[in-house]
């Protein structure tokens, strides 16, 4: 074991060849200059028998920030059903939105469903296909329980790298031809397959402050970067993983990628100090993230609440209505077609008009493709909630 006076270590760098994959006759002569030479990329350290140590300040509030995800997860816990697919789906979008990938709450709730919608909106049922593989993973995370959330992730988009390590030199920043302008060089993919071992080695150990252990291990991943895409929604995955498999959830996903939407250029620039041995801005970074994804997440709990308990005022049903059921499902799948509400209702299909009915005349839900086959129908306000969330989400504090 390190002692712990010895710190955390910084990432360091070695001098490599750099072998252009393009023929200079397609690439300008600038640009080729530019990209002359050899380049440096990162030589990580291993960190499975390092003690990870931060200021009593720090810890105390990374201590105190997981047991409040704690009280979350039990308080959703007792109305697991309804709210832990909503909150699934609510971290994977957040956690796509810090790639850039943005979609509305109906564009997802279509790709869900299977209907063709945007791309990002795929990319975002990819992520909550990545996300439910980290928890159900969680029990023993493996290296192969990593190639699992990535291969879940781009499984449907990117298959040919899909659930694969690296086999070729990556960077982030820069140019696409070449790494000598990069704001980081990953390291080699040799490398690769070793260092995640080592990473998954000190993921599962008990001595650590479990929100201190999920900001280290999530930092360690970015750092090796084993995946040529992917990597951050992976990442974020594996910090899911890893409090379910500590204990700090049990029934719920609570939005942590939410929480750091708040300051995205914050969490990159603690991602960046951890390449240079300082832990307190990553586990900072993920305390503050996890206590606002927890208010925001309450919030929305509270909205969708708030919505299904008005439904029962002004739909106009039988107690023992299919139109019930088909209202709670709305909730968390606030777009159906025909076939979702026979499938999850358990009803025949030439049913399926008559538990809408109620719920049309009432204004529940309303038919929105305009066509005569192939339709569908949304729950307006559980839709408008979802998108308030993202919205104050995304805006910075």
């Amino acid at each position: 074991m390190f002692a712990d006076g010895e710190g955390w270590p910084a990432i360091g760098s070695r001098e490599l060849p750099w072998r252009p994959g393009l023929p200079d006759d397609v690439v300008p002569r600038a640009v080729r200059l530019r990209h002359a030479g050899p380049y440096r990329a990162a030589v990580v350290p291993t960190i499975a028998d390092r003690v990870p140590v931060v200021g009593a300040g720090v810890l105390r509030a990374a201590e105190d920030a997981a047991a409040e995800v704690a009280r979350f997860d039990t308080r959703m816990g007792a109305e697991v059903a309804p709210f832990a697919a909503v909150l699934l789906r609510t971290e994977s979008a957040s956690s796509s939105r810090i790639e850039q990938l943005t979609s509305g709450a109906r564009a997802i709730a279509v790709a869900e469903i299977g209907s063709p919608s945007t791309r990002n909106a795929e990319a975002v049922v990819g992520n909550v296909a990545a996300m439910q593989a980290a928890l159900d993973l969680s029990d023993e995370p493996t290296p192969g329980a990593v190639l699992a959330m990535h291969q879940a992730l781009l499984g449907d988009t990117e298959p040919a790298i899909a659930g694969r390590w690296r086999d070729e030199q990556v960077w982030v920043g820069g140019t696409s031809y070449g790494p000598h302008e990069a704001e980081y060089v990953a390291p080699v993919a040799d490398d690769v397959p070793g260092l995640v071992a080592d990473l998954v080695r000190f993921a599962v150990r008990t001595d650590v402050a479990p929100l201190v252990l999920a900001a280290v291990a999530h930092a360690q991943f970015e750092t090796i970067h084993p995946f040529p895409d992917g990597n951050g929604r992976t990442g974020r995955a594996l910090v899911h993983s890893l409090l379910r498999h500590h204990g700090v959830t049990r029934a719920v996903t609570v939005p942590v990628s939410a929480g750091l939407l708040v300051d995205v250029e914050g969490y990159f620039d603690a991602l960046t100090a951890y390449r240079h041995g300082e832990l307190e801005p990553v586990v900072e970074a993920f305390t503050g993230g996890t206590l606002a994804a927890i208010t925001n997440a309450t919030q929305l709990v509270e909205q969708l609440r708030s919505v299904r308990a008005g439904w029962t005022g002004t739909v106009r049903a039988r107690s023992d209505a299919a139109a019930w059921r088909l209202a709670d499902l709305l909730v968390r799948q606030p777009v159906v077609d025909a076939g979702v509400v026979a499938r999850e209702l358990g009803i025949p299909a030439q049913n399926v008009p008559r538990a809408l009915a109620p719920l049309e005349t009432a204004g529940v839900v309303t038919e929105f493709t305009g066509r005569r086959r192939n339709r569908m129908w949304q729950a307006r306000e559980v839709l408008d909630a979802l998108d308030a969330f993202a919205a104050r989400a995304g805006r910075r504090r």
